[in-house]
Parts: C-alpha cells; structure tokens; sequence
C-alpha cells in the first residue's frame, strides 16, 4: 500500500453512524467522505444524496449519517442506501446509487487507496453551513 494513507482506527469507526473527513479529488476539488462499519469491514461513500448532492447524510454536527437497520438515510426526503452496496430502493432517490470511494483495511486501520485522492483532515470542508434543512432526527 505505498500510496495509502492512514484515516482512522476501525475501532473509531462508529457501530451505527459515520466518521467524516475531507479529502482533495485529482481535479483539486473538497469533498466530503464518510466511513460506516459494516458486518464485513468499512464502506467510503461521498457525503453527498444522489437526489440532492448539496444535502449531506452526514451533516457534520458529531453525531453522524442517521442509519436504521444497516441503511443510511437522507435527513432532507428518507430515500435509505444500503450501507454495504449504497443502493437506494425507495424514496426520491429509488435507483440511484451512493458514489463510493476506495478504502482498505488492514491491521486494524482503515486506509484511502482511491486513486488521485488526498486526505486532507477529519471532519467535513466546512462545519459551519447548515447541514439540512429538515428538522428531522433520527
């Protein structure tokens, strides 16, 4: 794994929820990363809902992406993706597919291996905005 760079502990991976960081794309572009655990290991996803990219799952306020019954859920509309596949079958988001990103595991930490991809810091681009407008919580 020479060009793998260490996030996180799996320990500190969240058993329900997210842990978020930032990276920098080829293109030089912020986005948004979240980690889920998983029965099997860890999933990367972008922090981003397929019908609404400027609505984040994971909004950033600690707590992490709301999940129920190993499905992540928009906080904006309730389309779920499956955590483990990012598939979406319901919602305003039915068909659509989370953008994952490439991570491995290996000696109990969780490394970025997407290609082109710098880790940048924990925790999102900017903390600061508003991560919903829903008022729903989970």
């Amino acid at each position: 794994m020479d060009d793998a760079t260490a996030i996180v502990d799996v320990e500190d991976v969240p058993e329900v929820g997210s842990y978020l960081f930032t990276v920098r794309e080829p293109s030089g572009r912020e986005e948004e990363v979240i980690l889920v655990r998983l029965d099997d290991g860890i999933a990367a996803w972008k922090n981003f809902c397929m019908h609404e990219p400027d609505q984040r799952l994971d909004r950033g306020v600690g707590s992490g992406a709301a999940m129920r019954d190993g499905q992540l859920i928009c906080p904006r509309h309730g389309s779920m993706f499956d955590a483990a596949t990012g598939y979406c079958d319901n919602g305003k988001a039915a068909g659509q597919t989370l953008v994952d990103v490439d991570v491995t595991v290996e000696d109990g930490t969780v490394y970025l291996t997407a290609e082109g991809m710098t880790f940048l810091h924990e925790g999102g681009i900017d903390d600061d905005l508003p991560g919903s407008t829903s008022h729903i919580s989970f």
